[in-house]
C-alpha cells in the first residue's frame, strides 16, 4: 500500500510518501510560496521521485486541522481532487493527534512511555494556542489506541489552557510538543511542574499522518473524498476581523440601536 499524505496546517507544511512499514520520504514545503502555488505540484513531484504516478497511490491522507483556514481549505481540496481523479479514498487526521503521535516515534531516546501525557500545542495566533491533551497507552506507534484523548481540541489563551488541564497534569509526566510551545514558552514556564518536558521544535507531520492513515485503513476506516470535514476549532480570522470592524463602526445609519 502506498499512501500520499499532506499537511497544510502551517505555512510550510509537509508531504510524505508512506507504505505499511515506514515513511519512504517526507519533505518540508517551501514556506516562501503559498500552498496554492505549490499544490498539487509538490505532492505529485514526491510521488514521481519514487517512480509512482498518481494512479499508483492506493490511499490519500490529509491533516483536517486545526490550522490556517486558507491552508486547510487548499490542502483538503487538493487531496479531494487527487482522490476523485484516481478513484481512491481518504483518511483525514487531526493535526493535534499527529503531533502527539510523533512523541516517542523518532530514532534514539525520546519521552514516550505509556502513561505519559502529551500536550499538543499549535500556534493559533491572536496569542492563543490550538491545544489538545492525550495520554500515551501501551499500543503500537501510530495506532488509534496509542492516544487516549483527555481534553479535546480547543483554541484558547495558553494560561487558561493550562489551568483547565491542571487537575490532570500538575503531578504527571507531561511532554509539550509543537510550535505553540516555543511561542508560549513563558506561559508554560510560569506554571511548570517538575515532571514537565518541552519539545519546542515543531516536527513535520505528513509522515505521521500517512502512518496513522495506514493503521486506520487496515481497519476499513477510510472515507469518500466528499466526506472530509475540516476541524477549524474556532472561527476564521477574516470573520472575526469583519465583525470587529462592524462593532467599531456602530449600527448602520437609519438602523435600530
Amino acid at each position: 500500500m502506498h499512501v500520499l499524505a499532506l499537511d497544510t496546517t502551517t505555512p510550510d507544511g509537509s508531504a510524505a510518501l508512506v507504505d505499511e512499514h515506514r515513511t519512504i520520504d517526507e519533505r518540508r514545503g517551501d514556506a516562501a510560496r503559498t500552498h496554492g502555488e505549490r499544490l498539487p505540484g509538490e505532492l505529485l513531484a514526491l510521488a514521481r521521485a519514487h517512480g509512482l504516478a498518481a494512479r499508483a497511490i492506493d490511499l490519500f491522507a490529509v491533516a483536517s486541522g486545526p490550522g490556517s483556514f486558507t491552508g486547510l481549505r487548499i490542502g483538503i481540496a487538493t487531496i479531494q481532487g487527487l482522490a476523485l481523479a484516481t478513484g481512491r479514498r481518504i483518511v483525514a487526521v487531526s493535526a493535534l493527534e499527529a503531533l502527539a503521535q510523533t512523541v516517542g516515534a523518532g530514532a534514539g531516546p525520546a519521552p514516550g512511555a505509556a502513561g505519559t501525557f502529551v500536550a499538543a500545542w499549535m500556534d493559533a495566533r491572536r496569542d492563543d494556542v490550538f491545544a489538545a491533551l492525550y495520554r500515551l497507552a501501551d499500543a503500537p506507534l501510530f495506532s488509534p489506541e496509542r492516544l487516549v484523548e483527555i481534553e479535546g481540541p480547543t483554541a484558547a489563551d495558553p494560561a487558561a489552557t493550562l489551568a483547565q488541564w491542571d487537575a490532570h497534569i500538575r503531578h504527571a509526566a507531561v511532554v509539550f510538543v509543537g510550535d505553540g510551545v516555543a511561542r508560549h514558552a513563558a506561559a508554560i514556564a510560569a506554571q511548570a511542574a517538575p515532571r514537565w518536558k518541552t519539545l519546542p521544535r515543531h516536527p513535520l507531520l505528513a509522515g505521521a499522518i500517512g502512518r496513522m492513515a495506514v493503521a486506520r485503513a487496515q481497519r476499513g476506516d477510510t472515507i469518500e473524498p466528499a466526506a472530509v470535514r475540516p476541524l477549524y476549532v474556532r472561527r476564521p480570522d477574516a470573520e472575526v476581523a469583519r465583525d470587529d470592524d462592524r462593532r467599531r463602526a456602530g449600527p448602520p445609519v437609519g438602523g435600530r440601536s
